[in-house]
């Protein structure tokens, strides 16, 4: 039992200070090309910090494992949203600007409306459906990087000046993103292994499992950048990149899932005399968390103390659910 305590604390280690580092590169790279962090957050520190997700998922479906594929995907997005986005916006609750705010909204929306229309009638995913999501991946990334080329002087609003830092190079701040995306999937997949086995010896459902303690881990990378990004006063970047790794947790997580192997909606867990808990529960939650979090903030601009406490009453509702249920 010793080896995966002391696992376990290397991993933290490695999440923290991997946060760190990454946070550091990212803002670097953000201010030395005069691009919005939010973006910023919502393309190149979401990859990073969902990679951790994409390595799990694509684990677990080359090992067949649909259970802890799907509720990876699904859980993550919910514990980045009713709990991490939920801490920030508590915390630190402030304006957002729309104009970057809207674009990885919308094809996160589109992204999962079309994932619970497919669970809801047809219950199955097709290689050909993950490669569509991975595509979706691909546009993603193309749309929002002509976005700041087109738009290179979007501000946000309420952000305050920080004052001037020592210069790193280019070079430098590359490192720091790749050496800290690095660090942050080696931890999470320290503490994700070690936790899993824990939770497996507990006889706790596969489903289950993937929906709130590899959801947990694998969202650990968001959690510590968010939290990072708020003591450095880089709020707007915690929230795109909060947003970018709902997106891809479906279009990259679960796209390369379901290339790599195809499978049905996990029918684990029953509600209301056999009904798919997953149908009912698990996706309406997902979709719900995500309205409460951003359709608010794309009409006033702003994102307010009572979203973030109603989000965090959620999170703890649905994880007590999912154990005593």
């Amino acid at each position: 039992m010793l080896v995966p305590v002391l696992l376990f604390l290397v991993g933290f280690a490695l999440l923290i200070k991997g946060g760190d580092w990454f946070v550091d590169g990212a803002v670097g790279i953000a201010r030395r090309f005069h691009l919005p962090e939010l973006l910023i957050g919502a393309t190149v520190v979401s990859i990073g910090t969902t990679l951790p997700e994409v390595m799990v998922s694509s684990q677990a479906a080359i090992e067949g494992n649909a259970g802890i594929s799907y509720g990876n995907a699904i859980g993550s997005i919910i514990c980045n949203t009713s709990l991490i986005a939920a801490i920030t916006m508590t915390v630190s609750p402030g304006k957002v600007n729309p104009k970057s705010f809207s674009l990885p909204t919308a094809f996160f929306f589109a992204a999962a409306l079309s994932y619970a229309a497919i669970a809801w009638t047809v219950g199955r995913f097709q290689r050909w459906m993950g490669l569509l999501y991975l595509a979706v991946f691909a546009v993603y990334m193309l749309v929002s990087t002509m976005q700041m080329k087109r738009n290179p002087e979007i501000a946000e609003e309420g952000e305050e000046e920080e004052a001037e830092e020592k210069q790193r190079s280019f070079a430098i701040e590359l490192l720091l993103l790749v050496i800290g995306a690095a660090a942050i999937a080696l931890g999470a997949r320290f503490l994700v292994d070690n936790g899993t086995k824990i939770a497996a010896a507990l006889g706790v459902p596969d489903s289950v499992i993937g929906l709130t303690m590899v959801a947990l881990g694998t969202s650990l990378p968001e959690l510590i950048t968010a939290i990072t990004s708020l003591v450095k006063g880089h709020g707007s970047l915690s929230l795109g990149n909060i947003i970018g790794a709902n997106l891809f947790n479906i279009v990259l997580v679960s796209g390369a899932a379901i290339t790599i192997s195809p499978f049905a909606i996990p029918a684990e867990k029953t509600v209301f005399g056999g009904i798919n808990s997953s149908l009912v529960i698990d996706l309406p939650v997902m979709l719900a968390v995500m309205s409460i979090m951003c359709l608010p903030a794309l009409k006033k601009g702003e994102l307010k103390r009572w979203q973030g406490i109603l989000l965090l009453c959620i999170y703890a509702a649905f994880t007590v659910y999912q154990f005593v249920s």
